[in-house]
């Protein structure tokens, strides 16, 4: 028999492979195909347990073997299986194309076509070193639809139709394999090794460069809403924001000793700026992999923590996955083999400040040691939250070839890296009894990272206004690929001169932008000389050996005060939004919806939102566009929607309709919001 079913599953075999098709979820499938070898349990992406249907699956075989069907709630799986003639080779191929469609018959998109003079595979295992196998699937999908998802890369198309992209993590790129179509589908590919994505005309095509079998997911859904639903509950939901979350956060380069952190606390309270989150970045540990403060310039972490503590501030203190030949740590990790381990060449990963290894995040063990040495040494002590900076990892070079997990080949399975960076502090603060309480800041995720209360940031980019454009796209596609908590480094990170009037007008506008994100957190490495005259400071430990720059102060009192008091109002204006985003992160973490959505999120019947990559909705109701251009103070806006759709302007009052664009004034203290059929939600007086 070509075809057997067992239950709600459906299995075809034929030239040595084995393809199995079986629900995963309220109108999921889940496809698995393996050569020569038994399909595997490993879930990767998808949830351990399995998800019961939730309405009946039917599955349908032809008598004469040649077609079947499985059908679970609105997606309909069809298999054709027959005989290809290959004279050539002097054999005949048995072979099976699968296509894909809603339950009333509208098509999705289907395998690339197996048969002619072409001979080609729409699944393709290549030989490779190491026992796997190159990973090909090619598929034909609608010339039409348009595409959004595949998580953060440093780009400004909204339409995804026509790109190709790297499946592989670095520094300001994190790859999140899951896209969503205007056609009606989202499209998991559930592997987690280094390959690549296609979107083209023609046929899209997903390569997996070394891997053990196929595997991908696939929802049906009439909206965008209702495909990340169901992508939450097949990969995790998010976690419950945190109170503290939702307000302002500060930070800079580093802060360099602890009567720094509380001089400038201190000072927000003086000042009557609200402030939720005081964040201590790297380098004020002795060695990195010593995961503990320096005590020449940390005397007492908890006292410290106790005074910030009663000023109503949270702790967050960053933490780097890699482990220095010189670190306290060192001997112990390599012995027991919880480091990362090169395959070839000299056993280091990166060489900035000193040699160094990573710590090997898919490994229990290494989790549960780095874990209790920061549980011991920050936690304990009253930190309450945790930055897992260089979650990518980020090698020296991107060699991903030549490193090594406990899960595997790096090439393999490298790209769950961040996500289990991130699950082991996630465990190990439940375990404290942190529950509710959670938020790891971090630089890259992975399939499934949101359930982990990972927030992440956008990486190291420039501080220009093509890098704070890239955000907004950037917010978008990572809503899509699952991960709502998202927020970026306001000003951006790299090359701010404070004295420089393009910075601090792009310091402002990026302060407005990051004021109608998920998270508002202040950052960057600031050059420059302060007003008092004062520069970088270099700093000098007692036995005279160096630490790291500091970078110049980056609170919002240290540009001035007509820059201070633009600042100031967007964090009041945060302030005043609570009870909005809470409404969004309770969202996000009960149904899987995006806090940064597209226009065409809600307004998927309008054309026009297709591909506008300049404008977001923060949430159902308010529409925000950013200032994305040095000295612009008007903007045109396009406001989506039909008659029936009104939208106020919040700065000036004006009202608009739907499906129109308008030209509004937007001098350098405005954002242009509008808010949705009224909903102003109390911001109207303040903005």
């Amino acid at each position: 028999m070509t075809f057997t079913s067992e239950g709600s599953i459906l299995e075809w075999r034929g030239e040595g492979e084995t393809l199995r098709i079986e629900p995963w979820g309220t109108d999921s499938v889940r496809i698995r195909s393996s050569k020569k070898m038994p399909i595997s349990e490993q879930n990767w992406g998808l949830l351990g347990e399995h998800h019961e249907p939730g309405q009946a699956v039917r599955v349908e075989i032809s008598e004469d073997q040649s077609l079947a069907t499985l059908t679970n709630g609105n997606i309909t799986v069809t298999a054709h299986a027959f005989k290809e003639g290959n004279a050539g080779a002097g054999h005949t191929e048995s072979l099976c194309e699968l296509s894909f469609s809603k339950a009333d018959g509208t098509e999705l998109f289907q395998e690339m076509p197996q048969h002619g003079a072409l001979k080609l595979h729409a699944r393709k295992f290549s030989p490779t070193d190491g026992g796997n196998q190159r990973i090909e699937a090619t598929f034909l999908s609608p010339e039409n639809e348009h595409l959004y998802g595949m998580g953060e890369y440093q780009q400004s198309y909204m339409d995804l139709k026509g790109c190709s992209f790297e499946l592989a993590h670095r520094n300001s790129q994190a790859s999140i394999p899951f896209v969503v179509s205007s056609a009606g589908y989202g499209f998991l590919w559930n592997n987690p090794a280094i390959g690549t994505a296609e979107f083209s005309k023609n046929r899209t095509r997903w390569v997996a460069e070394s891997s053990r079998q196929l595997d991908y997911w696939v929802t049906a859904g009439n909206e965008p809403a209702e495909i990340e639903r169901h992508y939450a509950d097949a990969t995790g939901h998010a976690p419950k924001m945190p109170e503290w979350g939702l307000g302002f956060w500060q930070c800079k380069l580093r802060y360099w000793n602890q009567n720094q952190v509380l001089e400038v606390a201190r000072e927000f309270k003086r000042r009557n700026i609200p402030i939720d989150v005081l964040v201590i970045d790297f380098f004020h540990w002795p060695h990195m992999g010593d995961f503990r403060f320096e005590e020449e310039f940390w005397p007492n972490p908890k006292a410290m923590c106790e005074e910030l503590h009663s000023m109503g501030i949270k702790v967050m203190v960053s933490v780097w996955p890699q482990i220095s030949l010189r670190s306290e740590n060192y001997e112990h990790m390599l012995e027991n083999g919880l480091l990362v381990s090169a395959e070839h060449g000299i056993d280091i990963a990166n060489m900035y400040q000193e040699p160094n290894q990573f710590y090997d995040a898919t490994n229990p063990e290494a989790q549960a040691f780095v874990w209790n040495k920061c549980k011991n040494n920050y936690a304990d002590l009253g930190v309450d939250a945790f930055w897992l900076d260089e979650a990518e990892p980020e090698y020296g070079t991107y060699d991903f070839g030549n490193y090594r997990y406990y899960s595997g080949p790096n090439i393999a399975t490298g790209n769950i890296y961040p996500r289990e960076y991130n699950r082991g502090f996630y465990e190990g603060q439940l375990a404290m009894g942190r529950e509710g309480n959670i938020v790891n800041l971090t630089r890259c995720a992975w399939v499934g990272s949101q359930k982990y209360g990972s927030l992440v940031w956008s990486g190291d980019v420039q501080s220009t206004f093509e890098d704070l454009k890239a955000q907004i796209t950037c917010g978008i596609h990572m809503g899509m690929a699952g991960i709502p908590w998202f927020t970026t480094d306001m000003g951006g990170f790299a090359l701010g001169d404070v004295n420089d009037p393009k910075f601090k007008e792009l310091l402002v506008r990026w302060c407005q932008f990051s004021c109608f994100s998920p998270v508002m957190r202040n950052h960057g490495y600031r050059l420059g000389i302060q007003p008092d005259g004062s520069m970088d400071e270099t700093i000098t430990a007692a036995d005279g050996s160096l630490r790291d720059p500091s970078g110049v102060d980056n609170e919002p009192w240290s540009y001035g005060t007509a820059i201070q008091q633009v600042l100031v109002k967007y964090i009041n204006i945060r302030e005043r939004m609570r009870p909005y985003t809470r409404e969004l992160f309770d969202s996000a973490h009960q149904d899987g919806q995006p806090l940064i959505r597209g226009l065409f999120y809600e307004f998927p019947e309008d054309a026009k939102t297709h591909s506008i990559s300049d404008e977001y909705m923060f949430g159902p109701d308010l529409l925000v566009a950013p200032v994305v251009e040095y000295s612009a103070r008007n903007r045109t806006v396009y406001l989506p929607g039909d008659a029936s759709t009104s939208w106020t302007d919040l700065h000036t009052g004006a009202s608009y309709t739907g499906g129109t664009s308008v030209t509004v004034d937007a001098p350098l203290d405005v954002i242009p919001v509008f808010a949705k059929n009224g909903n102003d939600h109390a911001l109207a007086s303040a903005i």
